[in-house]
């Protein structure tokens, strides 16, 4: 089966037949738009019949599942879409002056700060929606005998690994908005 077959077949059989499944453009470019309700893949995961395109194609539609079923934390990750987009045009800019003018005006920094740490909430938010897409794409996957024994833990693997890069995301954000505050506080003391 092709990502896309998984895709679809994972949607048809958890009843949902709102969901488009299309094919973009671009290597890791994978996700799922509930905007539209489209389950995006790139061109090598659209088209291939190995296990890790299974195992992506599976993820992403666990995300259109989380959409269909009202996932708490996918609902807070999407409200936060608009607001993390906007702020981040500003964060840096307002960043970078506050630290310029953190002895004349330092509430700019923390303004910067605030606007940051929805960056730094975003990316803890994103976890458990990246875990749970997951966990429903391991289960479908080895009920539905797309994998079996041989090849399930190199699905496993696949999106385990990717699911370490959300970690690091998550942990790089907070260090650095503990390295703004750092900075905010001893530009206080001055």
């Amino acid at each position: 089966m092709t990502g896309r077959d998984v895709a679809e077949k994972m949607l048809h059989d958890n009843g949902i037949y709102d969901v488009q499944v299309i094919s973009v453009r671009g290597q890791l470019t994978d996700h799922y738009n509930p905007a539209n309700k489209t389950i995006n893949l790139s061109e090598p995961v659209y088209g291939s019949n190995s296990v890790a395109a299974a195992a992506v194609a599976a993820h992403e539609t666990g995300h259109a599942l989380q959409h269909a079923k009202g996932y708490a934390p996918l609902k807070m990750r999407s409200a936060l879409v608009p607001v993390v987009s906007a702020s981040s045009r500003w964060v840096t800019w307002i960043l970078l002056l506050g630290i310029i003018t953190i002895t004349t005006f330092p509430a700019l920094l923390w303004i910067g700060i605030g606007l940051f740490a929805l960056t730094t909430l975003f990316s803890f938010v994103t976890l458990p929606v990246e875990k749970n897409a997951t966990n429903r794409a391991l289960i479908w996957l080895s009920s539905a005998g797309v994998t079996d024994v041989s090849n399930h833990s190199q699905a496993t693997d696949a999106l385990r690994w990717a699911g370490y890069t959300y970690v690091v995301a998550a942990l790089s954000s907070l260090a650095t908005l503990l390295y703004y505050i750092m900075i905010a506080m001893s530009g206080s003391r001055r």
